[in-house]
């Protein structure tokens, strides 16, 4: 069979997923706030600040960053009228107007403030880790901070450097909110700043930024890269509580499996494994307030394969916690902290942000922002996804990944027509995703 390539007379869009982002978009003050900053001779630009925003989120949502992208829809109808915009930028405007902002006006303070209010304002689902305890139930919403290297080697970027990782990029750090991953953070550093540096005023930056979207209890979780009474300090200032990793540093292993051996538990998982756990209260230098110190010691003398060793392996991990739990529970609490590196991998890839597009260090932050945003709207569409009934995607989820809303939703091929002064999308045939599309759109304008 051969098919004869050729243009239709009807509008037909691939990205009928758009108009969700359209709806949400219009829910913000971005535009106006963005057009109210002034930037150097951009007194009356003729694509406004708010439409070069508006149109870059609409890249970012279909998984696009290059600046380069935006020009195929330039003469794409659907896309200005899913987005609400006059008129889109042209690629060197796109990249002309970011620059500029990133030299000096707020723009990432405005991008992040108006994320956050959204999610409160479409009452997005923040879920706490929850437990029993004694005939009590506590709840807190996870505030997950960590550090993700950009792998940008082979290139001259500003700001670029020798990373933990091995190669040269950047080490920008996140923050996550709640069982869902939504980002209340996100700030661009060069590969060789230690993660502790500024971490104090981050934190702060996080905390306000989740405390505009839930009044849950908030519990930090961060790894030893930020092991400093600066942190302990931060969240007993800002009351929140916290797990906190110690970084050992030169204290012997045999130390604290004497620590461990009197004032833990002992677990024998196996021939030749003990595990112990406890948990002690301490005081901490510079602290005003005394801590829990929460440890877990293994000690092996055989191999899970049965070989003997000729000297005991000792494997010691520390926490700092506030919370009066037990070792065990705290230790699962840390390890969940994990999952954020789950969602570095969908900023990376989903979004494929890891290579920055621009030379600048300033715009590239810029960007970052952007697509924090982008992945804030990209979340709330998926989570809400799981509210929904006959969704075609029937394996059970806690939380569904930006690549699957890309793919399943935003890049949904659609008819456009216009018809007694209403536009209507209309899908295909039998197509499983129309009634999807239809109760979202029906959220996202509620």
């Amino acid at each position: 069979m051969r098919f004869e390539i050729g243009e239709s007379d009807e509008v037909i869009t691939t990205h009928a997923g758009l108009s969700l982002v359209g709806e949400l978009l219009a829910k913000t003050q971005l535009q106006q706030r963005l057009n109210a900053i002034q930037l150097p001779g951009q007194v009356a630009p003729q694509v406004s600040h708010g439409e070069v925003a508006f149109s870059y989120i609409g890249l970012l949502c279909q998984g696009k960053s290059d600046f380069d992208h935006i020009e195929p829809f330039r003469r794409d109808e659907f896309y200005r009228l899913a987005l609400r915009l006059r008129e889109v930028p042209s690629s060197p405007t796109l990249r002309q107007r970011l620059d500029l902002a990133a030299s000096g006006a707020d723009w990432p303070t405005v991008l992040r403030e108006e994320s956050a209010d959204l999610l409160h304002r479409m009452h997005a689902t923040i879920s706490p880790v929850t437990w029993r305890l004694d005939g009590r139930e506590h709840s807190y919403v996870p505030l997950d901070i960590d550090v993700s290297p950009f792998d940008n080697s082979e290139t001259k970027k500003e700001g670029i450097a020798y990373t933990y990782k091995g190669f040269f990029g950047y080490a920008p750090i996140f923050g996550y909110l709640g069982l869902e991953g939504y980002a209340v953070g996100g700030e661009l550093r060069g590969g060789s700043v230690h993660s502790q540096n500024g971490a104090v005023e981050f934190i702060q930056l996080c905390v306000g930024s989740a405390r505009r979207i839930t009044g849950q209890k908030l519990l930090l979780r961060v790894d030893s890269g930020h092991d400093s009474v600066d942190t302990l300090k931060v969240c007993q200032e800002l009351v929140i509580d916290f797990v906190v990793k110690r970084n050992l540093r030169r204290k012997h292993p045999e130390l604290w499996l004497a620590i461990a051996k009197e004032q833990g538990e002992a677990v024998q998982e196996r021939p030749g494994k003990t595990v112990y756990r406890g948990k002690r209260r301490v005081k901490v230098r510079g602290l005003k307030e005394e801590v829990f110190e929460v440890f877990e010691v293994i000690e092996r003398t055989t191999l899970s394969n049965g070989q003997v060793l000729i000297e005991p392996e000792i494997e010691v991990a520390v926490w700092y916690t506030s919370l009066d739990q037990p070792a065990s529970r705290i230790i699962r609490l840390y390890r969940d902290h994990g999952t954020s590196e789950q969602y570095h991998s969908e900023l990376k890839t989903d979004l494929d942000i890891e290579r920055l597009p621009s030379g600048k260090f300033a715009t590239n932050n810029l960007v970052l922002q952007f697509a924090l945003f982008a992945y804030n709207l990209l979340r709330f569409i998926g989570q809400t996804t799981l509210t929904l009934t006959k969704v075609p995607i029937r394996k059970p989820a806690q939380r569904r990944r930006i690549r699957t809303v890309i793919q399943s939703i935003i890049t949904l091929a659609a008819k456009v027509t216009w018809h007694a002064r209403r536009h209507w999308l209309r899908l295909g045939r039998g197509s499983p995703w129309l009634p999807v599309l239809q109760n979202l759109y029906r959220v996202c304008r509620a």
